[in-house]
């Protein structure tokens, strides 16, 4: 009765809007994640000078989860001005299908515009775990990539930029693409993909994800490496991520929807 309640509760709570537009669940769940990522910013330094690499891996599960979550709202939100681009919401909270769907034209009512087909894309928990899985397991790996960038390339009062510089330098050429290998790869295969899913996912996006990593990271990572102090430079680069991550995030999740057309 409990899972059949839950259930029902969720497939209301998938149906609603915001102003007819803005996906209710997604929203929720955003809240959600957002006082969380609060909560952990009110006691970062504390959590952190305990144990760091727990709070950073802690910290970088939510971040990604706050950029997923916006990705699936983006989607969710696209989708629903797709197929309503004349509706005119007059309610705080609405359905899917709204009394001027039913008032149009029967032309209108198209099998792919059909009210069974205006409601909310359903969101996806599993995509939400993955992203929160992987954001997880890399800490560790930024953790100790940005410890060696400091003993290797120390910042004195006497010479700051040089070193952040070469930081930045060695980040982009070095872990920027072994980081987008590993986002790839663990994300295609938490899908269920095999190697021929990864070599095309890899000739399809890889380079194009590179290039535009190449475009963002190098600016924000030389004021990381110039600026930030140790414990906040893996924060730092999530929070600015959470944008790139929703990049990545709707990058995979597109040429996922590609390869299942063909």
């Amino acid at each position: 009765m409990l899972e059949i309640s839950r259930k029902k509760s969720l497939a209301w709570l998938n149906s609603q809007y915001i102003y007819g537009r803005i996906p209710l669940l997604h929203t929720i769940i955003l809240l959600i994640e957002l006082a969380m990522a609060a909560r952990m910013i009110a006691k970062f330094n504390s959590y952190y000078a305990q144990k760091p690499v727990l709070t950073t891996m802690i910290t970088n599960a939510i971040l990604g989860g706050i950029a997923d979550t916006t990705a699936q709202a983006i989607t969710a939100f696209r989708t629903r001005q797709a197929l309503l681009p004349t509706s005119d919401p007059r309610t705080f909270i609405s359905s899917g299908v709204e009394l001027e769907d039913l008032n149009e034209k029967p032309a209108r009512l198209s099998p792919e515009l059909s009210p069974r087909h205006t409601g909310p894309q359903p969101f996806d928990f599993e995509r939400l775990t993955r992203f929160m899985s992987y954001g997880f397991i890399m800490s560790p790996l930024q953790f100790l990539w940005f410890g060696r960038l400091t003993k290797w390339f120390p910042i004195t009062p006497k010479s700051g930029t040089v070193p952040a510089l070469k930081r930045m330098a060695m980040d982009q050429l070095i872990f920027a693409p072994f980081g987008l290998s590993c986002f790839f790869t663990f994300m295609t295969v938490a899908e269920g993909g095999g190697k021929k899913d990864i070599a095309r996912k890899f000739r399809d996006v890889y380079l194009p994800t590179l290039r535009a990593n190449w475009i963002l990271w190098p600016v924000v990572q030389l004021i990381n490496f110039r600026l930030m102090p140790l414990q906040f430079q893996i924060p730092f680069v999530s929070t600015i991520g959470i944008a790139w991550t929703a990049y990545l995030s709707l990058t995979n999740s597109s040429e996922d929807e590609a390869l299942q057309q063909q």
